[in-house]
This record gives C-alpha cells, structure tokens and sequence, in this order.
C-alpha cells in the first residue's frame, strides 16, 4: 500500500533493507490477518489482547510511539482511506482494468446507496460509505501518486509476491518505467466518471 502510494522514505530506511517485504503486502491484508489470528484464538489471550489493541490502533508512519497525551500521527488522515487504495490497485494496477470501471466497482462495494455491501468481508467491514465524488476523488488521488512514484519503486529492493494480486517488486512482478505519466488514465476517469 505505502509502496504503491510513494508512502515511503527513498534513499534511506525502506531502501536500504536488502529484502522489500512490503512490496506484496497490501495493508488490509495485513489487518485482515491479524483480525483473523485474534478470531481463530491461535495464540493466548494476553496475545490476542495485544494483536486487538494494535488493530484498533490508525496506522501511522510513526517508529516510536507517541508521548503521553499525544495522538499518532494517521497516514490515512495524509494520504487516504487503505480499503480504497488497496482496492484500486487491485483493480486497476494487477487487473487492468480502467479508472471508470475501477471507480464503477469500488462504489458498489463501498458506495452510499442501499444495494451496496456493507462489508468486503465478514472480518473487515467497511466503516464508511463513500460518495462516487469521493470515490472518484481518492481514484484520481491515487492514479496521481502512483505514477508520480514509480521511481521509488524502481529503486526499492527485491520482494515476495505472497497473494495471487501482485506484488510491486521492481525485478519481479513489476516493472514500469519510473518517467511515465498518469495524463491518460487521469483522462479516462475525467471523461468518463463525473464530479
């Protein structure tokens, strides 16, 4: 997820692990996993605890936690909600498929009319309905800092793809170049999905 939003250091810290575990990893899947290790009670109940407060904790870029009395910072307060993020790159990035179909699916699974689902699954319900203008807002959002980062990715190092959806591994299961430009997927949305 940070990896496919540019969410990450260049040069230092992240690059310069020589193994990009993260490069298959979307961050739901991440918390799915650990909602699913607490639901299946495959460790104690002092563990499961700590697994519930982690999950119940906003993701953050922080490394050290923060002072008493102080709030993390929230990455999804700087760069956006992760289900929708991980979902476009899903669908747009692994699939192939084009913003406005991209944006069609992903406001009929968290869009805010009556026959959308509630929930992609029973272990990560989504907490909040979208609009199609904020659909289309946080797709067009995320088509600007994909692109626009692809030369961290290029630079990152080697990593796993552990789903069947991808990995963004720049020697493996991706490769873009890192001076290409969003103009033509930025296009199809506007034409094609209304503010």
């Amino acid at each position: 997820s940070e990896l496919a939003l540019g969410w990450c250091t260049y040069g230092v810290g992240d690059q310069m692990s020589h193994y990009n575990v993260n490069a298959g990893v979307p961050k739901t899947l991440v918390r799915a996993m650990i909602a699913w290790v607490i639901a299946e009670k495959l460790f104690d109940d002092e563990t499961s605890q700590t697994l519930a407060g982690i999950l119940n904790q906003p993701s953050t870029p922080e490394l050290v936690p923060s002072g008493h009395g102080q709030s993390a910072r929230s990455t999804e307060e700087q760069i956006g909600p992760y289900e929708l993020h991980d979902f476009f790159l899903y669908h747009l990035v692994f699939r192939g498929i084009s913003p406005s179909q991209t944006a069609y699916l992903a406001y009929q699974a968290f869009g805010e009319s009556p026959e959308a689902p509630r929930t992609l699954s029973p272990d990560s319900p989504s907490e909040v309905n979208y609009s199609l203008a904020e659909v289309r807002g946080w797709l067009e959002f995320f088509l600007k800092r994909f692109f626009s980062s692809q030369f961290k990715r290029s630079a990152a190092p080697n990593g796993p793809m552990i789903t069947q959806g991808g990995s963004l591994s720049p020697r493996g299961a991706w490769q873009m170049p890192s001076d290409v430009s969003a103009a033509v997927w930025l296009a199809e949305l506007s034409e094609n999905v209304p503010e």
